[in-house]
């Protein structure tokens, strides 16, 4: 490439924004394999090299010669529109043989300047606005418009060289057939590396289309690799916003690195210090959170030791996967690789006073799965969709896995996922299956204390009637704690105690016993199960408190000790023990802070 001249005052305006346009043009990827391979010269005003007519912007030659005004005061961007159309008219291959005259010369300024427009480079000249009927059309088809009429005046200004004059200059001269033949070429390039460009643009590996030296930061060049690279979680990647304010994780306690599932933003501190590697292995930890549902799956259990089990489960699979590098100090231990994280907590729980001591990659205390949920928020049917969301992406990240060859993965992570592809069994299907398992049904019994209907055709042969025992009906029973604090929902109490009153029916349960707990518990004593279905009178209205409620069923003498109970309730703040076969009904999305817990059944109101 030549050197491109510089012969005049740096501190000349006119000077100074030339040299501004030039340097666009020199990184803008469309137009710099051109520009490379091109030779822009600005010569003295009346020297040797001053081609350019004077009411005149530039000329182009198609040696890639290309002169410029030596005094026009123009803007950066009219500079760089000017450049840009002497360039293209190389690119576009405009200097063909047979070609030429006035009305090709008009017929390729219409068509650079069209390509310009579209693309939004530059700026034109005062009097090179292209007309609208002229705009997106081919060359052939304007140069023969042209020859066989005249040129319209409004197209007289649209060449560079000034009105009524040709910017393609130097046709004739010999050396023009070699570069002929590369010019197109060049601008095949640059399409590519502007494709290329955008993509990187809108990735945010770069700010700008002409900066290629901009910086990505680590955390974000790990968060594209991840979307791009990594398919078991790439889609359930590209639906988060990243945030990587060091303000922002001051005020939310992150030191590394933490992710909400319920707002899809992940929080990652620009001041821990980490490199791409150990950030690619952050990313695919904090994403792995909602993919696997951690948030959904804590339950009752404590939320930062359900953290910390999730974390030691997370970090050994990325390491047998060797995705990026582990950071220093995080929760790892080779011998949980095989476990389940439901596993994992019961390990850690207990020692709970040594493991709350750890820290995850949000610090030590707190846990790096956030998104406290407002009161409101499961009422508003947002729950099951969001869920369905992170299992089918992690579904089918998980089969573009398979399908691109990707390597093998855990065989502990394979089976989360292929757990959680199917959905949750509704709370009313698992509360029956409760009822099955204490419940078995009756088998009836061959009696002669009763005869059978069928002993009237034969009086003199007796015929034992079949009869449910009833001993072990008279046994069948259970107790229900019903939670009668303001905060508890009337619907979901209704359809708890429906489904509650059919399932016993149909398992001859003749008696349920009845504590309703406040304040204080009051006895309601023995109901039949039908009267469960009907109107209930509720006694309380104050606060939450189902310890005494359970003491109470404890001590009563005709409660038997094996008789299994039922809790309805919204959540406790108290830790419960109860001493017997127990299960929670819960609106979903509640937790339960217990030390002693049972099954709990969420139902969906």
């Amino acid at each position: 490439m030549a050197r491109k001249s510089r012969t005049h005052r740096a501190d000349d305006p006119a000077t100074a924004n030339f040299q501004a346009a030039l340097d666009y043009v020199q990184n803008y990827p469309l137009l710099a394999p051109l520009e490379h391979w091109a030779h822009i010269t600005r010569p003295h005003p009346g020297g040797p090299g001053d081609v350019c007519p004077a009411p005149g912007w530039a000329v182009v030659r198609p040696d890639g010669w290309i002169t410029v005004h030596p005094i026009r005061l123009g803007t950066p961007d009219e500079w760089i529109y000017v450049l840009a159309h002497c360039l293209l008219h190389l690119g576009f291959g405009h200097f063909r043989t047979g070609r030429g005259g006035p009305a090709w010369s008009a017929a390729c300024d219409c068509a650079v300047a069209s390509f310009l427009e579209q693309v939004k480079l530059g700026r034109p000249p005062a009097g090179f606005a292209l007309p609208d009927q002229y705009a997106r059309r081919q060359e052939g088809e304007l140069f023969q418009e042209f020859s066989l009429r005249s040129i319209p005046e409004s197209l007289n200004g649209i060449s560079m060289a000034g009105p009524r004059l040709s910017d393609m200059i130097g046709e004739g001269e010999p050396r023009a057939v070699t570069h002929r033949k590369r010019w197109p070429a060049l601008f095949a390039d640059g399409l590519r590396a502007a494709a290329a460009a955008a993509v990187d643009v809108a990735g945010g590996r770069r700010s700008s289309m002409v900066d290629a030296t901009d910086s990505v930061s680590p955390i974000r060049s790990a968060y594209q690799w991840v979307i791009a690279d990594f398919p078991l979680i790439g889609a359930v990647a590209a639906a988060f916003t990243l945030i990587e304010d060091r303000s922002v994780c001051q005020r939310e306690q992150v030191s590394i690195a933490a992710v909400d599932a319920t707002v899809r933003e992940i929080y990652a501190n620009p001041t821990a210090g980490l490199t791409e590697e150990e950030w690619r292995f952050v990313m695919a930890h904090e994403f792995l959170h909602p993919a696997l549902r951690h948030e959904t799956r804590l339950q009752w259990r404590d939320p930062y030791l359900w953290n910390v089990a999730c974390d030691f489960i997370i970090n050994a699979w990325l390491v047998e996967m060797k995705i990026g590098r582990m950071p220093a100090g995080v929760l790892y231990d080779p011998a949980l690789a095989a476990e389940s994280a439901e596993g994992v907590y019961d390990r850690i729980a207990t020692d709970a006073r040594r493991f709350r001591k750890l820290a995850t990659l949000r610090g030590t205390g707190l846990g790096d799965i956030l998104g406290d949920r407002p009161p409101h928020w499961w009422s508003a049917g947002e729950g099951m969709d969001l869920d369905e969301f992170y299992r089918r992406c992690l579904s089918q990240g998980y089969q573009c896995h398979l399908e691109n060859g990707r390597g093998l993965l855990p065989s502990g992570l394979v089976q989360e996922i292929r757990t959680l592809e199917h959905r949750p069994i509704p709370w009313d299907v698992a509360l029956a299956r409760w009822f099955a398992e204490r419940f078995p049904l009756l088998e009836p019994v061959r009696t002669y204390a009763r005869l059978s209907r069928r002993h009237a055709a034969t009086p003199d042969i007796p015929r034992p009637a079949r009869v449910l025992p009833e001993r072990e009906r008279e046994s069948r029973t259970f107790g229900v704690v019903l939670d009668t604090s303001g905060s508890m929902n009337r619907r979901m109490l209704g359809r708890a105690l429906g489904a509650i009153a059919s399932y016993a029916r149909s398992r001859e349960v003749p008696l349920v016993r009845i504590v309703y707990c406040d304040a204080a518990p009051y006895d309601q004593g023995y109901v039949r199960p039908e009267d469960l279905s009907g109107r209930v009178s509720v006694r309380g209205g104050g606060g939450t408190v189902l310890q005494p409620a359970i003491d109470l069923l404890d001590r009563a003498p005709d409660f038997p000790r094996e008789a299994p109970v039922l809790i309805i309730t919204d959540g406790c703040s108290d830790h419960l023990v109860v001493r017997r076969d127990h299960a929670y009904l819960l609106p979903a999305g509640r937790q339960l802070p217990f030390s002693e817990r049972g099954p709990i059944f969420r139902i969906d109101d």
